[in-house]
């Protein structure tokens, strides 16, 4: 079963390999180690010893230290959009603004970046115009607007948009939010189709905000009210009924001092009170690293990489460099969380071991992000920690994402290759596959997100403790059962609905995944033999694409 590549010793599946060839290589960058190199001289040549660079140097090669995506693509090359993602405000209610959001949305996705929009200050949908006497669209339209934008562009060249959006949950327009990506109510002309059924089939129909997250954002008022009271009311009920539905809308929790930081990146993990303000993630790898001394080290040097980002990476445009200046938010981060506890024998949980980790992970990252800030002459960061989601990087360490349970012990993925073109490989997940080699256990008796998803309690306390170590936000999205089964129906979101809102005051976002909620899911769990006979094998998936006009009936593309 163990993978061995001559070209990138470091990576424990084909899969792995494929995806940084199909990513991340290019020329000078051709295999993993070059790539490693050549990323920590473009980012900390000018500011790190030549003893530490060698150190970081190691540790990106040994996966142990991973920056994010964007860092990975634009080392070597002649641009440096080395941000992930990038966080927009919607800052006034006028015409100006309206179009001003439109150019910062496309300015950023063009880099590369994601974005993330909070458009809470626009008008509701029917309000009069004080100067023109016509009739406000309302948030919604612009967030369809910039959707539409996400569609049309293929971020950096390389890969399609990523988009978030939220809305306060007293804005008059919440209602329509709440149900705006609830596709399986959503006809499709007089086909006598729903969005959802052509999505089944074709991934790729254009659907309404098929490029954005959304969630409601929930401030100090919704928390004091829910103490007082008891009562979480009528909005958060429906988001809980709507999430179990379809995953969407997420929730955005902002209490007490956090109370403005309502911007997010499109993967919500990222927090800011200021427009134009930007990601920079990098990841420890947990499921690598033996020691907490080595733990500690990886934290102080990863710590600096990113804060040496600040002064490298190349921005979309003008005001993103004064807030970066301002803020000079550094996301590091953690991965690889249940194959270290999966190594020591622990149960998806956080033992004492692990918050003596995280311990360290707070407390060193701190005071490094202070000290190096200073004798660099630089702003200090007013944040250090984010954990993302880590899809991709978490793909080449082989290890389980973020603070993810292992998904499955195997399963499908499906991926983008290309503009348009699905293909997706078997995968027996690489943490699983070391313990089953190691320990000679049964792959039915590795715990995973697909068990877990009947103990939704357990991953929200997981969160919620890993959240008081982190400054910002954790990207984790709960696993459920498809919603109509036993345990995930209308009798059973009254009790998730006090559950979480118990858990709100410790968190700072929220997201469920209910299976088969969204056509053509990235991740399909699968039988452990099944993965095995086809490991290996690039399989190019066959896709019904779908015309609305052909389907109403009215000709291709309408007679035209």
């Amino acid at each position: 079963m163990s993978f061995k590549s001559n070209e990138n010793p470091m990576f424990r599946s084909k899969f792995s390999e494929d995806i940084f060839k199909h990513k991340y290589a290019h020329e000078g960058c051709n295999n993993w180690a070059d790539l490693s190199r050549v990323l920590v001289q473009d980012v900390c040549g000018e500011y790190l010893s030549d003893d530490e660079i060698e150190t970081l140097t190691q540790m990106v090669t040994e996966l142990k230290f991973i920056p994010g995506g964007r860092y990975l693509y634009y080392a070597g090359r002649p641009n440096k959009f080395f941000n992930n993602c990038y966080l927009l405000k919607a800052e006034e209610d006028s015409r100006e603004d309206w179009a001003n959001l439109s150019w910062k949305s496309e300015s950023c996705l063009m880099t590369g970046g994601g974005i993330g929009i909070d458009y809470s200050v626009y008008r509701p949908s029917g309000a009069t115009l004080s100067k023109t006497g016509g009739i406000a669209s309302g948030p919604i339209p612009k967030m369809q607007m910039i959707n539409e934008i996400g569609r049309r562009v293929m971020q950096g060249g390389s890969r399609r948009s990523a988009i978030y959006a939220s809305l306060n949950w007293q804005h008059r327009d919440i209602e329509q939010f709440l149900s705006a990506k609830n596709w399986y109510d959503m006809p499709v002309g007089n086909t006598g189709f729903s969005v959802g059924q052509i999505k089944e089939q074709d991934f790729n129909f254009n659907a309404p905000l098929d490029m954005t997250n959304v969630s409601v954002n929930y401030d100090t008022e919704w928390l004091l009210n829910y103490w007082d009271t008891g009562d979480v009311g009528d909005v958060f009920k429906q988001n809980v009924r709507q999430a179990l539905q379809t995953a969407e809308p997420g929730f955005s929790f902002n209490f007490f001092d956090k109370e403005d930081e309502t911007l997010r990146n499109a993967c919500t993990e990222v927090t800011s009170a200021d427009d134009s303000d930007v990601c920079n993630l990098g990841s420890i790898n947990l499921g690598r690293v033996e020691t907490l001394q080595e733990f500690r080290d990886i934290v102080e040097l990863g710590t600096k990489f990113l804060l040496c980002g600040t002064l490298k990476a190349k921005l979309p445009y003008d005001k993103v460099y004064q807030t970066r200046e301002k803020n000079r938010r550094l996301g590091l981060g953690l991965m690889g969380m249940h194959e270290w506890l999966i190594k020591r024998g622990y149960k998806y949980e956080v033992p004492e071991e692990l918050h003596r980790w995280l311990g360290v992970y707070k407390g060193h990252s701190d005071h490094v992000s202070s000290v190096y800030s200073g004798s660099l002459g630089i702003s200090r960061p007013v944040a250090n920690r984010a954990i993302a989601p880590t899809g991709s990087i978490g793909i080449l360490a082989g290890t389980s994402t973020g603070v993810e349970p292992i998904f499955a012990v195997s399963y499908k993925r499906r991926y983008l290759k290309g503009q348009n073109r699905w293909h997706y490989q078997y995968v027996v997940d690489s943490a699983a596959q070391e313990i089953m080699d190691i320990y000679g256990t049964d792959p039915s008796k590795i715990e995973s997100a697909i068990d877990l998803a009947e103990d939704y309690e357990r991953r929200m306390s997981f969160q919620a403790d890993v959240q008081d170590y982190v400054d910002m936000s954790i990207s984790s999205t709960i696993n459920l059962p498809q919603w109509g089964s036993k345990l995930n129906n209308e009798d059973t979101v009254e009790k998730f609905t006090n559950t979480l809102a118990s858990y709100a005051h410790r968190l700072r976002g929220f997201t469920v995944y209910p299976d088969g909620c969204r056509g053509g899911q990235p991740l399909s769990s699968v039988p452990y033999s099944e993965a095995v006979d086809k490991l290996g094998t690039e399989f190019e998936e066959s896709v019904e694409t779908h015309d609305i006009c052909e389907i109403s009936g009215q000709g291709g593309s309408c007679g035209v």
